[in-house]
């Protein structure tokens, strides 16, 4: 378990990908997860034996989402073009590519079988996991929507935008609740809920780091920057005590999620990080590891100590 003290150190670093990596997720097994980048691969990695990866599927073009489904074995994977990919790890035959969104599909999440992917069209869709299909769709901004969180429980979906602003949706009815304006200039790029829901962190192009309740009301505003440039990913631990942010800055920061202050900042001199910018975070069950992805072509696998 994590406590508001809790330090990390690099366990371990995992080469393989030929191009960026852009998207971490959850794997088909507890102690796995998968990483997926500009050169199209979708690779597996067993985090108690970590190297080397099983490339498990590929798309041809630079993959922006990665969504996995274990109870299905089906694989979602959101393209630079806007495509939806449906990956059958069981029947390939079954497999679907479907050109949906425009300018890129920059998030896929799913909460029980609700499935929703965000574009940079600005459209907010929801699929149909039966039929493999777009069921309905909501146009929520006029630039892209680049991240999409769910609330624990579901009932509500977190989406931030490229206008600047964080809309909160009831997936269900598929209706705006509450708009946060201006929530980061120019852009919204990262979303992550508190573990019981009442609040949400975001992280933009202005490289601040903020707190919001459910009304849309600041919690945690502070005025100095929490990195140098862009926050690209949140994630929060799983015990929900702390967060961490992956920048363009090519650190990671751990954060204490009850007061928003810093524990460590992890670089690439002194704790032999990343060199180019951090994409994409993933917090492990297995052992507490925090695995990161860059545009270095690595992952690194994160211990506490």
């Amino acid at each position: 378990m994590s406590h508001p003290d809790l330090r990390f150190s690099l366990e371990q670093r995992l080469t393989g990908h030929e191009g960026a990596v852009y998207a971490l997720s959850s794997g088909m097994e507890k102690d796995t997860v998968l990483s997926a980048g500009s050169d199209g691969w979708i690779v597996r990695w067993e985090l108690h034996n970590p190297d080397p990866g099983l490339l498990i599927s590929r798309v041809q073009t630079r993959v922006f989402s990665l969504l996995a489904m274990p109870e299905f074995q089906i694989l979602l994977a959101g393209d630079m073009n806007g495509g939806v990919h449906w990956l059958d790890l069981v029947n390939p035959d079954a497999n679907r590519h479907i050109q949906h969104h425009k300018k890129g599909t920059f998030s896929i999440v799913n909460h029980a079988n609700m499935v929703f992917s965000g574009g940079g069209d600005g459209l907010l869709t929801r699929w149909s996991l039966s039929d493999r299909r777009s069921d309905e769709s909501l146009q929520i901004s006029h630039r892209s929507i680049r991240a999409l969180q769910f609330s624990p429980e579901g009932e509500v979906l977190a989406a931030g935008c490229s206008d600047g602003s964080i809309c909160l949706v009831d997936p269900l009815r598929m209706v705006v609740l509450q708009r946060i304006r201006d929530a980061h200039l120019p852009s919204v790029f990262s979303l992550q809920f508190n573990a019981s829901g009442n609040r949400l962190w975001s992280g933009g192009r202005d490289a601040q780091l903020r707190c919001w309740d459910l009304n849309g009301e600041p919690v945690f505003k502070p005025e100095s920057a929490a990195h140098w440039y862009t926050i690209n990913a949140l994630a929060l631990s799983s015990d929900g005590e702390v967060l961490a942010t992956a920048s363009r800055d090519k650190s990671i920061r751990i954060w204490n999620e009850a007061d928003g202050q810093l524990i460590q900042a992890l670089d690439t001199v002194r704790d032999q990080g990343h060199r180019h910018s951090v994409n994409a975070l993933y917090w492990s069950d297995f052992g507490n590891r925090l695995i990161s992805a860059s545009d270095d072509h690595t992952l690194c696998i994160w211990k506490p100590i």
